[in-house]
């Protein structure tokens, strides 16, 4: 809950700092006021499309949420590593997660790429929402098969297959079938 915490006084030191509600915050993000009130209290771990919305209402780059110091110079992610880097949740409820995210760069300032080890669990029947936002995304299939929906069409990929796309037309990536593991680059235009 520590981190929920952290990252939910960040977004209300945000907010506070741009003197506006938290409903002026949700009219701005396009999201849910009960479910940043949830966030800046640390009563949740946020799905990334919210904090995608959150990041672009408040006028910071994704990283700003993720970030605890931050290093001009490489960030190097060990193998041992994954484990203790930030997580966030999967795309738009407040349900649990059938995605976990592990952000790669957590320390790295000034970046424009957020690159993250994504674990998909599979779920028969899943259907979370569709989400869009601007940038890229680009999806490598490390472990097992995921499906990922882009508008009106459906890809299967399979490890070591990757798709890259522009994410504002509305998308998802779900495992198909089994569970799966994907590294995920999201691109965020300055």
């Amino acid at each position: 809950m520590v981190y929920n915490e952290k990252l939910g006084e960040k977004i209300r030191m945000f907010r506070e700092k741009h003197a506006i509600t938290t409903d002026e915050l949700a009219a701005r993000a396009g999201i849910d006021a009960k479910l940043i009130e949830k966030i800046e209290k640390g009563e949740l771990v946020p799905y990334l499309s919210p904090l995608i919305k959150l990041s672009r209402a408040l006028g910071v780059r994704l990283g700003t949420f993720l970030d605890d110091q931050a290093s001009e110079g490489p960030v190097v992610s060990k193998a041992g590593d994954m484990a203790e880097s930030k997580r966030v949740r999967g795309i738009d409820n407040d349900t649990d997660a059938d995605r976990t995210f592990y952000s790669l760069a957590v320390n790295k300032a000034s970046r424009h790429m957020e690159p993250l080890i994504v674990e998909l669990t599979y779920s028969e029947g899943e259907k979370t929402p569709l989400s869009s936002h601007e940038g890229e995304e680009f999806v490598y299939v490390l472990e097992g098969k995921i499906e990922v929906i882009y508008g009106k069409e459906t890809h299967l990929l399979e490890a070591g297959e990757s798709i890259y796309y522009d994410s504002v037309v509305e998308h998802d990536v779900r495992a198909a079938g089994v569970n799966a593991k994907i590294l995920a680059v999201i691109h965020e235009p300055s």
